[in-house]
């Protein structure tokens, strides 16, 4: 299995070590890797074999090698595969609210249990969030597909995930102005980045499909 360090982590670890919280970050890194154990642990079930891990800023992603018989089971418009990506994708935020109830019955023997709560709510929610690729906006690319087709969910996905980035974009903006926050900041620039990178992965894929179109 392939194991990739985006080294923009280092330079987070330096700001969130300036402004003196470390410890939030490394509780939220801890409880990323325990929502990734939970897309792991699904991803096994469902009979994927993990051909990735990749260590980011903002927490953890893994790769699965597709079974190819996926694509032959015939869903409406999608097939198999989408099925299992939805539950493999809502795992993760899943692991974080079960997280959270197991921390709850264990709150008098852990000293930093609220902070380990709000960890968890803060990662479930914002994983939740229909902006691919977090798992929220794979669980709607994959809807798309099931229901209207694949060249519609990319259209679809990059559609939504444009608007909510959007508003998460000016919602995020009142909070930097209200509590000085750089954390802030620095979570919607990087979420930006990685949702512009996805825009030009989907526009690479409808010129594909304008030139097939082309062709036939």
């Amino acid at each position: 299995m392939q194991i990739k360090i985006d080294l923009k982590i280092f330079a987070i670890i330096i700001i969130f070590i300036i402004t003196k919280n470390i410890g939030i970050y490394a509780l939220l890194m801890l409880f990323a890797l325990i929502h990734e154990i939970g897309h792991l642990v699904s991803g096994l079930i469902l009979g994927f074999k993990p051909k990735s891990i990749s260590i980011a800023p903002y927490g953890f992603k893994l790769g699965f090698q597709i079974n190819c018989i996926d694509y032959n089971k015939k869903i409406k418009n999608g097939n198999m595969l989408s099925i299992k990506k939805i539950i493999i994708a809502f795992a993760g935020p899943l692991t974080n609210i079960i997280s959270i109830f197991i921390l709850f019955l264990f709150k008098d023997y852990i000293d930093c249990y609220q902070k380990a709560i709000y960890a968890n709510i803060l990662l479930a929610l914002f994983n939740l969030i229909p902006i691919y690729p977090l798992d929220g906006g794979r669980i709607f690319q994959e809807c798309i597909h099931i229901f209207i087709g694949l060249r519609s969910s990319y259209i679809y996905t990059k559609t939504i995930s444009n608007i909510n980035v959007i508003i998460l974009t000016v919602i995020s903006s009142i909070l930097i102005l209200l509590y000085k926050n750089i954390i802030i900041f620095v979570t919607i620039v990087y979420l930006w980045l990685i949702v512009l990178q996805c825009n030009k992965e989907f526009n690479m894929k409808e010129i594909i499909y304008k030139k097939i179109d082309e062709n036939m």
